[in-house]
């Protein structure tokens, strides 16, 4: 589980949900102690496998340090044999992290589907009454955005990324031409390294694996209508909204990185809404106060939010439309 890293939300107050869509709803989401009823168990123990190690991929990002050293000896002195070699030795290692990140990403949007399935299932609920009957689903759906924009966070000021496989892939190719038998090889074959590099090229991969993902569960589900999926990601966002902007909830979160938990949340939902309803998140018939969300980032201290207001302005679809005000562009300057 999550909690040990991620001190999530204490118990707030439940207050009446609204279900009338002018007005937000307002519910206690309980991130902190939701358990799953034995409806949600079968999606919630799929789930809970993918998120355990989810813990150790970040754990393992933070602790990527490339091999910027072995690759820019060996590139200035192409003739030493021994260089290139402690280059190739430096880099094959971290080769099967990048391949086990990706590979990774990939089980995490086979359980984002689950989770959506589970979400937004055929029943007489609104979204507010499905998020509030499975909340051990919806905190784990949080969990999944907020380890996305942790993951991508981290792999934006990680250029040693995308050196290393560059490196890999150019070496690997010249082993080929001059037939030397390359190790690791059967590692990452050609077409893998193709997705693998395309992959890591987008600036933010996970959340483009999640924003695809979503994408195609609405196309693979045409039964669902689009709303099933869009108003339970802009449900999340308003609820987390509140949360925030809310005195008596935020007293009561026990840690500053429920906080900070939150804030990722929001923001994750908006960007998987803006690429998936037709018109996005900013136009103004967007179920997301964009105005009211853009506010409570804000009014966080800039340093712990400067990602995430980028995240809004550089990963999101439809920022730039005409539709979006010119106030909410000039909120993101």
């Amino acid at each position: 589980m999550m909690e040990s890293k991620y001190v999530v939300m204490g118990n707030l107050l439940k207050v009446l949900t609204c279900t009338d869509l002018e007005q937000e709803p307002n519910f206690f989401l309980d991130f902190e102690n939701a358990q799953p009823t034995e409806a949600e168990r079968k999606t919630w123990e799929e789930v809970d496998v993918v998120l355990k190690d989810a813990l150790g991929v970040l754990d393992e990002l933070q602790a990527y340090k490339g091999a910027g050293q072995e690759i820019r000896e060996a590139i200035q002195n192409p003739n030493d044999e021994a260089l290139q070699d402690q280059a190739w030795a430096a880099v094959v290692p971290l080769v099967g992290k990048l391949k086990k990140f990706y590979e990774f990403s990939q089980r995490l949007e086979a359980a984002l589907h689950s989770l959506l399935r589970a979400l937004t299932s055929e029943t007489n609920d609104d979204p507010t009454q499905h998020l509030e009957r499975e909340q051990a689903l919806a905190k784990q759906f949080a969990e999944i955005l907020h380890f996305t924009l942790r993951f991508d966070e981290l792999k934006m000021t990680n250029p040693a990324i995308q050196n290393d496989f560059s490196y890999y892939r150019r070496t690997l190719s010249r082993m080929r031409i001059n037939n030397v038998p390359a190790e690791g090889e059967n590692e990452v074959n050609n077409e893998l390294a193709n997705r693998i590099s395309l992959f890591y090229a987008d600036a933010t991969p996970m959340l483009k694996t999640l924003s695809d993902g979503t994408t195609k569960f609405v196309s693979e589900n045409k039964h669902l209508p689009i709303e099933n999926t869009t108003d339970v990601l802009s449900t999340m966002a308003s609820v987390c909204k509140v949360m925030l902007e809310t005195p008596e909830y935020r007293s009561r979160f026990s840690s500053e990185e429920t906080v900070s938990f939150c804030l990722r949340v929001m923001v994750g939902v908006i960007i998987l809404y803006d690429y998936v309803h037709p018109v996005g998140a900013f136009a103004k018939s967007s179920k997301i106060d964009m105005k009211g969300c853009i506010k409570v980032l804000r009014d966080q201290p800039p340093s712990s939010v400067e990602g995430l207001l980028n995240a809004l302005r550089y990963t999101t679809k439809h920022l730039n439309d005409e539709s979006t005000t010119k106030t909410i562009k000039s909120m993101l300057q």
